[in-house]
């Protein structure tokens, strides 16, 4: 089974990007399931119903959030009701949302979680405990469980992993939005890689406005840190599995622009507005 891990998605452009090459990449790179971090889709911080129902429609199959989950506060009811979207596990009790998502393909159960670090993050439970706690609620419902370890410092994304090496199928770091060339497999096949980049622009301060950005950095004067536009990619990785053990035997590095789909990509379907 081969599965595609996008990164952070960032405002509309990495939106629209995602829209118009998934199905093409579905079908170039033989992909049987994806998954993909929204928490970054609406202007930067959080995820509208709108754009959950487009990336679903696109080939999204599951989604992981992050710390800008509640940044669109009309996403909660979605949150706490469909199964394909899931919160950060260690938030608090009570907090809306699924602790985990659920997908299948080729007849195999696919879990997604994401946790996130502590380091330099807003207050969460221990992503650890969380983590032994879920993997016991999973044991005989799903074959591959994916983890997003949604994190600061690479100290907790490689903590994690170590942690949880030949007992998840992958983890996958996002939050910071550069990617990182550390792809491995662990002992037991678990595949890891400590950032797989954003899906976004890349001219930009981490998908913002690089005028913007430098101008608060230099003077202390607040500035609106709005989504950059140019040079938008999509970044992840790529791992096969053994669908009978969810075992990971190979991962790569994944990066698509435009220019990469031979005789470019259709443009987006506009639905009409509708009549009063």
């Amino acid at each position: 089974m081969r599965i595609l891990f996008l990164g952070d998605i960032v405002g509309k452009p990495g939106v629209n990007l995602v829209r118009r090459a998934l199905p093409f990449i579905r079908q170039k790179e033989g992909l049987d399931f994806v998954v993909a971090n929204a928490e970054n889709a609406s202007d930067g911080s959080g995820l509208t119903v709108k754009q959950f129902n487009q990336l679903r429609q696109a080939g999204v199959d599951l989604m992981t959030m992050g710390d800008h989950i509640y940044k669109k506060r009309e996403i909660i009811p979605l949150l706490n009701q469909d199964p394909t979207i899931c919160r950060p596990a260690n938030f608090p009790d009570g907090a809306p949302g699924k602790e985990f998502a659920l997908g299948a393909a080729k007849g195999v159960q696919i879990a997604a979680i994401v946790l996130l670090g502590r380091t330099f993050m807003r207050p969460a439970e221990c992503p650890y405990r969380t983590a032994d706690r879920l993997l016991g609620q999973l044991t005989g419902r799903a074959g591959i469980v994916i983890v997003d370890i949604h994190a600061e410092a690479t100290a907790d994304k490689y903590l994690l992993a170590h942690y949880l090496k030949g007992r998840v199928t992958a983890i996958f770091g996002t939050h910071t939005h550069v990617p990182t060339a550390d792809e491995q497999i662990f002992p037991g096949g678990t595949a890891f890689i400590c950032d797989v980049g954003m899906c976004g622009p890349y001219t930009s301060i981490l998908g913002r406005d690089v005028d913007n950005v430098l101008a608060a950095a230099v003077s202390f004067v607040p500035h609106s840190f709005n989504v950059a536009t140019d040079d938008v990619r999509l970044s992840g990785a790529i791992i096969d599995v053994d669908a009978s053990s969810g075992r990971a035997l190979t991962i790569r590095r994944f990066v698509f622009a435009e220019k990469d789909a031979p005789g470019g990509l259709p443009p987006l379907a506009i639905t009409p507005a509708p009549r009063n």
